[in-house]
């Protein structure tokens, strides 16, 4: 028998100074059974990055030449491609020729500094592609707001990121390893 997704619903304030977006979004997450608490954070903290009215999750892990986050204009073309942890170089290179922008959001620690410097020249020559690196504790720390209705408040100034709910707050600053030449 195939186990099911874990279905979670997220209230979500943004008020995002960079951008000057201020928006309030009803998301609907799910969780594949082999997904864990911190990487579903991280898609989700990739949607606070990029919030519109027009960025959706995909179909997700279930489908191979979509990405799990995307921005797409109403004639079908891909605006805007998120793709998460340590991706394959062919993947990317895939995405960055059918996307105007592609985001690889990285996270998992001491792996990823071993796994950039293998593939930091191969992605350089992709000039819409930019890699974010979310810190281990950063991840974890997201791992504490998990719930199965999530009501969020975030605020984002000069690429500080700040993350909250009725008892919590976290500081999430991203490392931007590559960025959109």
């Amino acid at each position: 028998m195939a186990l099911k997704a874990t279905v979670f619903k997220v209230n979500l304030q943004i008020a995002d100074m960079d951008r000057n977006y201020y928006q309030d979004h009803q998301l609907t997450l799910a969780q594949h059974p082999s997904e864990t608490d911190g990487r579903m954070m991280v898609r989700l903290l990739a949607f606070i990055v990029n919030a519109s009215e027009t960025l959706s999750f995909s179909k997700g892990l279930c489908v191979d030449d979509e990405p799990e986050l995307w921005d797409k204009t109403l004639s079908g073309e891909i605006d805007l491609w998120v793709e998460f942890g340590q991706a394959d170089e062919k993947w990317l290179r895939k995405a960055s020729g059918r996307a105007k922008v592609v985001q690889l959001f990285t996270y998992g620690g001491r792996s990823v500094p071993i796994w950039w410097k293998q593939n930091q020249q191969a992605l350089e020559r992709y000039q819409n592609l930019t890699v974010w690196n979310i810190a281990e504790e950063s991840v974890t720390a997201m791992e504490a707001f998990v719930g199965r209705n999530m009501a969020l408040q975030v605020s984002i100034s000069e690429g500080q990121i700040w993350l909250s709910d009725s008892e919590t707050s976290v500081l999430i600053e991203p490392e931007i390893l590559k960025d959109i030449a």
